[in-house]
């Protein structure tokens, strides 16, 4: 089912043939599994320095793990290409100081002004999983999920003490999201615990799960927010936009409707040089509407962002950095207030 979802406009990347892996799924030795006791196998605790701490100068904000009162279980993106085999090393330092200065730094960090932060590292599949034809990519991906539903178990069963929590992902990690709220929240208990889910960059189709409903407003708990960012004017491919077409949030209003929402609503966006580093934050970069099951971006050139096929999939998290920060803080009070 989740086959070719989220990842086809990567396409223009790299040809298919330089990054497909050598052997099929049963014909390599996948790396080593993570063991969730060490320290080294997350990306991020709280009691561990990593970028999920960061904080961007001049913006007022600060990092509040140390008293924080929810915690949010975040699973990053792809960002292995590599060939050689189906599924990443948790060990290649290369890859997690990438996952680390990228992911992490970008996305990650908006959760650390109200939530303690937990991000397993896993194995996790290779860009080609999503374009394979047989039944390859789905092994890989099942690999990569059981490490995400080893380390969500083993914190459930050591770090969360009973404390609400936030699901939150990007691109594979929303889908590897997605599966942690079909398999541990949406029919069990655990679901009162659940302030909301944040699957963001992963089409969700509507139903798909059955307890926990899309967001509709600011301070909605127990439900699911995400988007797929794309250019003004919507996908132009049709089948780019089929696989993109599902459930928006408008980030600028939190609601599931079809209102234009101007950049006078945009509290901040990560703006960046044309170098792709990061320059800071900037307000009013970018307004935002959701059609055709689509969020279309409306921004400035200040933003000094890019289309790929005319999707901004690794811009939805930067786009609205500092709304998503101060979503996060609302739905975590609001939690709180319904459930003292």
């Amino acid at each position: 089912m989740f086959r070719h979802r989220h990842i086809i406009l990567l396409l223009s990347l790299c040809l298919a043939s330089c990054i497909k892996p050598w052997h099929n799924f049963e014909h390599y030795t996948p790396p080593p599994a993570p063991d969730y006791s060490k320290d080294e196998c997350w990306a991020a605790l709280p009691w561990k320095h990593s970028t999920a701490d960061t904080v961007l100068p001049g913006t007022g904000v600060t990092n509040c793990q140390d008293s924080a009162k929810a915690d949010v279980f975040f699973i990053y993106p792809t960002l292995y290409f590599g060939s050689r085999s189906w599924n990443a090393d948790v060990y290649d330092k290369k890859l997690n100081r990438k996952i680390e200065q990228t992911s992490i730094a970008q996305q990650a960090s908006v959760f650390n002004g109200s939530c303690k932060i937990y991000i397993p590292r896993y194995r996790q599949a290779t860009l080609y999983a999503f374009l394979d034809k047989k039944d390859n990519g789905v092994k890989a991906l099942n690999l990569a999920y059981s490490d995400v539903s080893r380390a969500f178990k083993y914190y459930m069963e050591h770090f969360n003490h009973g404390r609400p929590v936030i699901i939150a992902g990007h691109s594979q990690g929303s889908l590897m999201a997605y599966r942690l709220l079909k398999e541990f929240f949406d029919t069990t208990a655990l679901r009162n615990k659940l302030v909301a889910a944040y699957p963001i960059g992963y089409r969700l189709c509507r139903d798909s799960l059955k307890n926990i409903p899309p967001g509709d407003s600011a301070t909605q708990t127990g439900c699911c927010i995400t988007w797929n960012s794309v250019r003004w004017g919507g996908l132009k491919n049709k089948t780019m936009s089929k696989h993109f077409s599902g459930i928006c949030i408008n980030p600028l209003s939190w609601k599931e409707d079809t209102a234009f929402c101007s950049d006078s609503l945009n509290k901040g966006s990560l703006v960046y040089t044309w170098g792709f580093k990061i320059k800071g934050l900037a307000p009013h970069i970018a307004g935002a509407m959701c059609r055709n099951g689509e969020l279309w971006i409306k921004n400035s050139p200040k933003a000094h962002i890019f289309s790929i096929k005319g999707s901004y999939h690794i811009f939805d998290y930067s786009l609205f950095y500092m709304n998503l920060r101060d979503n996060v803080r609302q739905r975590v009070e609001a939690y709180l207030g319904r459930h003292r």
